[in-house]
């Protein structure tokens, strides 16, 4: 059990498997700071193979965590992606062993502003190192290391969970087998470094932010964050799926001519606001937003895309949504050419779908038929056995 801060309360919380990392040899970050004896929690759902080959990581949202299946412990729901993951599901957990872990800076029991910071029995708050999705993957890499994995059979990620896909086929390619990137890109657009832009200035500008300070004034800027939150959900969805959703629609017969919620598409925002108020740490917000501004695979184009991945061995699974425009097919249609230039393993498919940027949250079995037949068909290709007489 830890003790989390959500919302302006505590909880306490069971967070599941954690492990102590970089006990041995420092971790040093791409910042510059060497970091050691941090906690990684992770999750994990099926039985390891006896040739430990089965293992798929999938990698979480921004505001995403390591519950990928089964009831969250926060919020007592479905998993983020109980949809894809268990048995007989499209991620089959009776033939698979699938990982997923909090990444560093998050709030859900791995190395993040909210741990105490044993040089002054503080919480980190601001005082936090600046991360990566490099020391995200890193970090991930040695909690391989600690479960005695040395190859995944399979990277799974969308949004900035397809940017660590990316960054493990890119960096680590001889760790995986297979890559499936999904709704993403190489690097962050300005629009979408202005969107994190915004929301972070949301969160400076609530007076309970205490200069980052917060957990220790027992405060909690509850207010700024669930602004962040509206403005960033309506960029996960589409003005056709929020038309069709939520139109013009009121929430009582007439207009209040006040400030309260009119129209249901300004109480669904708050409510989404509110929801991710009472489970998500505003300072990891901070961080995790200027990590994935900060991504950039071509390192601002001093390195080609053809040059990273000349010669690679990974197969790849390419997937986009015509209604994101958060991430569009472009951006999946430039990988995509870079890998076929370099005669890598690759599949592209772009799904057409209303929904936005959630789409690879929701129910698309167009989407759910090209995960278990990438799956499938790659396990197949490489021989992946089933977990028989494997280990937990």
């Amino acid at each position: 059990m830890i003790t989390s801060c959500f919302g302006a309360s505590y909880k306490e919380v069971q967070i599941g498997d954690i492990v102590t990392l970089a006990q041995d040899k420092p971790f040093v970050l791409e910042c510059g700071v060497s970091i050691s004896n941090f906690p990684l929690a992770y999750q994990s759902y099926g039985t390891l193979n006896a040739r430990r080959s089965n293992a798929i990581l999938i990698c979480h949202a921004l505001s995403g965590d390591q519950y990928v299946c089964g009831t969250h412990p926060v919020t007592g729901k479905e998993g983020w992606w109980d949809r894809m993951v268990g048995p007989g599901k499209p991620i089959d957990t009776n033939h698979f062993f699938v990982i997923c872990s909090n990444v560093i800076g998050s709030c859900m029991g791995s190395f993040g502003p909210k741990e105490t910071n044993p040089a002054t029995a503080k919480p980190y708050g601001v005082s936090f190192p600046f991360i990566t999705l490099g020391d995200m993957v890193r970090a991930q890499a040695l909690l391989l290391d600690h479960l005695g994995i040395e190859k995944l059979f399979c990277v799974i990620g969308g949004s900035m969970g397809g940017m660590q896909a990316l960054e493990w086929a890119a960096r680590l390619p001889h760790r995986i087998q297979a890559a499936m990137p999904i709704a993403t890109s190489i690097r962050q657009s300005a629009q979408n470094i202005a969107f994190h832009e915004i929301g972070r200035q949301a969160i400076m500008a609530d007076p309970d932010w205490c200069d980052g300070n917060y957990l220790e004034q027992r405060k909690y800027p509850a207010k700024g964050l669930a602004v962040a939150r509206m403005a960033a959900h309506v960029t996960y969805l589409s003005e056709s799926m929020l038309q069709q959703k939520f139109g013009r629609h009121l929430q009582g017969e007439n207009f209040t001519y006040g400030f309260d919620a009119d129209f249901r598409i300004e109480s669904y925002l708050r409510h989404q606001g509110q929801s991710f108020v009472e489970r998500f740490d505003a300072n990891s917000y901070l961080y995790l937003t200027r990590a994935a501004s900060y991504f950039d695979l071509t390192e601002g184009g001093r390195i080609k895309l053809t040059d990273l991945f000349a010669g690679t061995k990974v197969r790849f699974c390419v997937v986009s949504f015509t209604s994101d425009w958060l991430y569009s097919s472009i951006e999946s249609r430039n990988l995509v050419r870079a890998l076929n230039a370099v005669a890598a393993n690759v599949s592209f498919t772009e799904i057409e779908c209303d929904k936005g940027h959630d789409s690879f949250l929701l129910d698309v079995p167009e989407f759910d038929a090209v995960m278990r037949g990438f799956i499938n068909g790659s396990a197949a290709l490489f021989g992946i056995s089933p977990p028989d007489g494997g280990v937990r």
